[in-house]
């Protein structure tokens, strides 16, 4: 495995632990806004589960224009 490999590798566990740790906590959290607003909290919960999506897509992007694929 070279370095390159290595690093994306290691990027990749640390997105997905990062994004599985924020998930984990993400009931708790909507359900404490949603005392509030419940409208908040389900902009809250969609806000977070995209997220994870959202990172993802503007990485496979930024992996397109560096192989010069676009």
């Amino acid at each position: 495995m070279n370095a390159g490999n290595r690093s994306a590798a290691l990027a990749a566990l640390l997105i997905v632990l990062g994004f599985g740790l924020v998930l984990l906590g993400l009931p708790k959290l909507v359900l404490w806004i949603g005392d509030y607003s419940p409208v908040l909290a389900a902009v809250v919960g969609t806000v977070g589960i995209m997220s994870f999506f959202i990172v993802l897509w503007l990485r496979a992007r930024y992996q397109r224009r560096r192989d010069g694929n676009q």
